[in-house]
């Protein structure tokens, strides 16, 4: 029995090697779990801090403020939001070292480098239509627009590292499409994106891969 098995031993043995070797698998479900937190912070201070200070009903388009109050807001806003994203990026690199410490593997490879050209040519291009958007006053659509961009980031980026993340992305894409119909809601949807969605993930992957 063990002869006949030995093949098939070595075979799956090669297979996890070339696994291991083209697929970045220092990704932690914990830097999910603190990114989904983080945005929904984020979105808590930008709803009740920024757009409800000063008795400001929240309105998706912003139509209801002054032009001077519309531009300092939306500068407000965006600040935040590029504090949340540091915070994500940082949790994500802290927790995945450390993944990678544990297992004894190389964290910085080709796989990784791969993951992230794949990872930031669609986010990138998402970010800057983003601003255009905003520039044009079209802030109805943005986020639509950044959940669409995500979710495609993550499935391109996903065949470089698990599968999960493939799926999260399509989530996040059809996330990002009821959003752009149901343009009122945008807030609400980008909380369930980024914020829920990024936790819920992250649970299964720990639960699945770390523990």
């Amino acid at each position: 029995m063990e002869t006949k098995n030995k093949p098939l031993d070595d075979i799956l043995a090669i297979r996890n090697m070339m696994e291991r070797s083209s697929k970045f698998l220092s990704l932690s479900g914990l830097s999910g779990v603190f990114a989904g937190c983080c945005a929904i912070v984020g979105a808590a201070v930008a709803y009740f801090g920024i757009l409800k200070a000063g008795n400001i009903k929240y309105n998706e388009y912003m139509r209801s403020l002054s032009e001077v109050s519309t531009r300092e807001i939306r500068l407000e806003l965006m600040g935040l939001a590029l504090v949340v994203l540091a915070l994500a990026l940082g949790g994500a690199l802290y927790f995945s070292v450390r993944k990678a410490q544990k297992s004894k593997q190389n964290f910085w490879n080709k796989a990784s480098k791969q993951l992230l050209i794949h990872l930031f040519i669609p986010l990138f291009t998402g970010g800057i239509f983003s601003l255009l958007l905003i520039w044009h006053n079209n802030i109805d659509l943005v986020a639509s627009t950044t959940l669409i961009f995500y979710g495609l980031a993550l499935v391109n980026a996903g065949k470089f590292t698990f599968g999960e993340v493939h799926y999260l992305g399509l989530s996040e894409i059809v996330l990002g499409l009821l959003a752009g119909v149901f343009l009122h809601f945008g807030m609400v949807f980008w909380i369930l994106g980024f914020g829920v969605l990024h936790i819920v993930y992250g649970l299964v992957m720990y639960r699945k891969y770390e523990r």
